[in-house]
This record gives structure tokens, C-alpha cells and sequence, in this order.
């Protein structure tokens, strides 16, 4: 029986509750501290090997723990991957969590699988949790002038009240385009002009312009963000993007890592991007573009029905949770370039609460704050608080708002269990991994010392041999079916044929003519779909 959502969070709330006098969320884990658990895997399993990728800007390391046995690179295998965006750090101990439960509880899964563990693609941005000065960063560490105007950097955030953290600053205005919102007076929500609203605050990140150009926080001390630089729908011109798709030292250090896997089948990414509760619906005339950018058809199924699956597992439904993917991220680069199963999830989601009147909140950060006043987290919003602010003299400036990374990432507490929920679910994508098999053997022998050797070849699996994108892109290898005999000895029937895929449960029917008493071995698959190998004695 699968665990239950509701259950394990009331366990969890229970001991989180009695330890956040002792407990918080900055035990999320540094960069080192990442580095030495992995380490550590790497040294207690034999299983395991932890590869050095490449190196950010920052000088941080992109590590991937390799997990297999024997002919790893032969076996369908998965790509489990946290830390898209610096800002999630959730993600990257789910990454971290699932190598290290795959190894310590189910190694026979081994046998016939293969895990690419990539816990953090962001680790410049990540460091940002447990600086001193605290903020939602997405980019590296790279040198970037991101208003182009030949100064770098030179309008980043500014800590206007002192107490290291980065929220908001509102302004009164009468050209305001904000008004306190009826769900919370302490959130802002924008106003709706077409209803002739009219606004009483400006709302900024928290900070000055410093390179007086009309702009705040235009030119942030950061560089380039993993999960907008990549090729699928490139932001061009953006900030965080860069100049050109995958320009960063640690993007294409893990893009020519991955292509070089030709037996990856599955990749999971623990990102903003959700499309488990809520599978990508199919568009077939933005499927039919030169250019596709809908999920194809059959794709749309599978993703449909991994999407129960996890609904089961994750029995919350998620609220106000909207993204199903961004220009340049991870998670679409992986299935539309790269053509393989790409499934994506946040890993948890704020519960959807309810307002005085019962109706459900509109905005995300009110429905935070109920649910964070409901269970008593401690101070989650930063009280506003006025101060004297040079760009606006005269007028009503305060500093306030949600405190960085709480809308993201619950209390640390919660990680093991959602850990445990997710593990399960990706081990169980894993099991559905094509499975190819020889069925229905048959030797007949004819004159001559002429031999029909016939046999069917099966994937005996819930999910298809290929994706319905990665035959169109042809980045997965087809199946390809080899008989070793010698070739004077096959008279009818190919040495080597391919099949451009198999669906799940589908079969091909196989068939030579052989001369000679000599052993015959036969051989079908591929690196993402295993192989499957028999010999017949004519």
C-alpha cells in the first residue's frame, strides 16, 4: 500500500512543531556539506561512482553519482537531477535523498537499471540559502552586464533595514499599480484597471538605483541562471539568459554529459516545473510546427498516465501551482531536444486554504501566510517597516514581505518523508522501463541441413521503446537486431536489421533461414531499452 499524503504530514508537523526551538530551515544543506554526503555514498557502495563534471564560475563542482552494476551503460537508466534553480533548494535534497535511499534499501533494482544522480546544476546560486546576506538567486557566478550598459553589477539588491534578508519595498504613489489586498493586509495585489481600480503603492525588490537610470535592481551581482540559458525556446535578450544558449562552462558540461548517456530513458527533475499533478495537454497544430512546441500525442498518454501514478503517491493537490515550464529550462530541453521521458515536480506545494468566507485564496503569498499562521511557523513576513529612501524623498517608503525561499521550500523537517513518497514514485517509472524479451522459440528443421529459426521479440513493459519525440528527433538509438553466424551460413533474413521502436506490450516477429548444425546467437535492443539475447542450436 502506497503512504498516505495526509498521514505522514500530520507526523510530520507533529515533530516538526515540537522541535523548532532546536530545528529550521537552514538545514537545508551547504554546497560542502552536499559534496562530503555524496562522497560518502560513493565510498560505502560499491555501486556508486561520483564523477566531477566541470566546474561554475564560482569555482563550485556540478557532481553526478553514478549508480549501476555491471554494464551500467547498457541498462535503461534514469536521470534524477535537483537544483534547476538556486532558489529550490528542496530539490536538491530530494536529488541527494533518493541516491542515498536507492542505495541503502533497494540495490537488486540495480541488476537491470542504471541512475544518473545530479543533486545541484545551480551550486553558485544554492550558496545564496547560507550567505549572509539572504535573497532568491538564480544565476552564477559569472561576470555579466545584465542592462548593458558597460558597468557590471552595479545595481544588485541592497539591504535597506538591515536584517539579511532581500524582500520588498512598497511605495505610496497615487500612479501606484498595487493596492492591499482584501485576502491579507500585509500582501499588496496588483490592480485591476480595466475595472477602473485605482492603485495606492509602487512594489520593488528591496533596494536602491544605485547607477541612477530610473531602474532598481536591474543589474544584479549574479550571472547567468541554469534553467533560462538552456536551448529549448531560448529567452534571447533576457537577463539571466545570456548571450547565447548553453554559454555557461557548467550547462554543457552537463548537456555533453547527458548526451554521452545513450542509455538514459527517464529524466526526472525536482524544479519549478510541474507537469506530475497536472500532465502538459496535447496541441496539435503547435504540434505539427516546424518548430514543435506541444508534447506529442502519444507522448501526452504517457505523461497522462504517470500523472495518476503520482497522484496517487502525492494524494495533495497542488494550489495556485501554475507553471508547467519556462523559455530555456531543463525539464523541456529534455524532452523537446533531447527526446527522452521528462518528468518534472516541485516535490511540495503550500495546501490550498480556505478564506473567512470559504472560498479559496487567489493569491499565492496570502495562502502561505494562512497556511503558516495555521500551523505556527514562526514569523514567516518581515513586518513593514518604514524607511528614509533617496529615490523617492517625500514619500512613504517601507521595507517587508515574505521572507526568501519559505513559498518554495517547506520547513526542513518535511524532507525525509517527501523524499520517501518521491523515491518511491521514480523507482516505480523505473520498473515501467522497457523490458525486451525473447518469447516463442521455434526451430524447424528442413532439408538439406537447412534450419527456420523463428522468435518473437517483446517489450514486455507498460511504457514504449522510444518516446514518440525521440523517434522524431532520433536521439534514441533504434532497436537493433543482430545474429551472429557466419554470413555464408545465413541464407535469408538480415545479419543486422533495425525497428524504429515497439510499443508497450508489442511484439516483431523474427525469422531467418540457416545452413548448418553450428549455435546461432541472437541480440536486440538498444542502450535505453536493455538487450535481450538467446542462442538457438539449428
Amino acid at each position: 500500500m502506497r503512504p498516505n499524503f495526509y498521514l505522514y504530514t500530520l507526523g510530520i508537523l507533529c515533530l516538526w512543531l515540537f522541535s523548532l526551538g532546536s530545528k529550521a530551515q537552514s538545514d537545508y544543506p551547504t554546497n560542502s556539506q552536499i559534496q562530503q554526503e555524496l562522497e560518502r555514498l560513493a565510498q560505502a557502495h560499491p555501486e556508486a561512482e561520483l564523477k566531477d563534471l566541470g566546474k561554475t564560475p564560482g569555482g563550485q563542482t556540478i557532481w553526478s553519482l553514478e549508480i549501476g552494476k555491471g554494464e551500467k551503460y547498457r541498462k535503461p537508466a534514469t536521470v534524477v537531477v535537483g537544483g534547476v534553480e538556486g532558489y529550490h533548494v528542496l530539490g536538491v535534497s530530494l536529488a541527494l535523498n533518493f541516491a542515498k535511499q536507492l542505495l541503502e534499501t533497494t540495490p537488486s533494482l540495480l541488476d537491470n537499471h542504471t541512475f544518473y544522480v545530479l543533486p545541484n546544476l545551480s551550486p553558485d546560486a544554492y550558496a545564496q540559502y547560507h550567505a549572509s546576506l539572504r535573497y532568491e538567486r538564480r544565476g552564477n557566478n559569472a561576470q555579466v552586464d545584465h542592462d548593458r550598459d558597460g558597468r557590471i553589477s552595479e545595481d544588485g539588491y541592497d539591504d535597506l533595514n538591515g536584517d539579511g534578508m532581500i524582500t520588498r519595498m512598497r511605495v505610496e504613489s497615487v500612479v501606484g499599480d498595487y493596492v492591499v489586498s482584501d485576502e491579507d493586509e500585509r500582501i499588496l495585489r496588483p490592480i485591476d484597471r480595466a475595472k477602473g481600480e485605482r492603485g495606492t503603492h509602487l512594489l520593488f525588490s528591496e533596494g536602491i538605483d544605485n547607477d541612477k537610470d530610473g531602474k532598481i535592481n536591474e543589474d544584479l551581482a549574479e550571472g547567468i541562471a541554469f534553467n533560462k540559458s538552456l536551448t529549448y525556446q531560448f529567452p534571447a535578450f533576457e537577463p539571466l539568459a545570456g548571450d547565447f544558449p548553453v554559454s555557461q562552462p557548467e550547462s554543457r558540461a552537463v548537456l555533453d554529459y547527458l548526451f554521452d548517456r545513450a542509455n538514459i530513458y527517464t529524466v526526472v527533475t525536482f524544479g519549478p516545473a510541474n507537469n506530475l499533478s497536472s500532465p502538459l495537454s496535447y496541441n496539435p497544430a503547435a504540434a505539427q510546427k516546424r518548430v514543435v512546441t506541444s508534447m506529442l500525442e502519444s507522448d501526452v498518454q504517457i505523461n497522462k498516465r504517470l500523472s495518476d501514478l503520482y497522484n496517487e503517491v502525492m494524494a495533495q493537490k497542488p494550489s495556485l501551482l501554475e507553471t508547467q515550464g519556462t523559455p530555456g529550462d531543463f525539464f523541456q530541453w529534455a524532452y523537446f531536444h533531447f527526446g527522452r521521458l521528462s518528468l518534472s515536480t516541485p516535490g511540495w506545494w503550500v495546501p490550498e486554504m480556505k478564506t473567512a468566507s470559504g472560498s479559496s485564496y487567489k493569491l499565492a503569498e496570502a495562502n502561505y501566510l494562512a497556511w503558516a499562521d495555521s500551523i505556527g511557523i514562526p514569523q514567516p513576513f518581515v513586518p513593514w517597516t518604514e524607511v528614509a529612501h533617496p529615490d523617492f524623498p517625500g514619500q512613504r517608503v517601507e521595507i517587508g514581505g515574505l521572507k526568501p525561499f519559505l513559498l518554495h521550500n517547506p520547513p526542513f523537517d518535511f524532507v525525509d518523508s517527501l523524499s520517501r513518497l518521491h523515491s518511491d514514485f521514480i523507482l516505480q517509472v523505473a520498473a515501467q522501463h522497457p523490458k525486451l524479451e525473447f518469447h516463442g522459440l521455434k526451430v524447424e528443421k528442413l532439408e538439406r541441413d537447412l534450419t527456420r529459426v523463428s522468435v518473437q521479440l517483446i517489450n514486455n513493459a507498460p511504457l514504449p521503446t522510444h518516446t514518440e519525440m525521440g523517434k522524431r528527433s532520433r536521439w534514441l538509438q533504434k532497436i537493433r537486431v543482430d545474429v551472429q553466424v557466419p554470413a555464408s551460413e545465413l541464407l535469408v533474413g538480415d545479419k543486422i536489421q533495425l525497428f524504429d521502436s515497439l510499443e508497450a506490450y508489442d511484439k516483431l516477429e523474427l525469422s531467418w533461414l540457416v545452413r548448418g548444425s553450428e549455435p546461432i546467437k541472437i541480440k536486440a535492443g538498444a542502450p535505453h531499452t536493455g538487450y535481450a539475447e538467446i542462442t538457438v542450436k539449428p
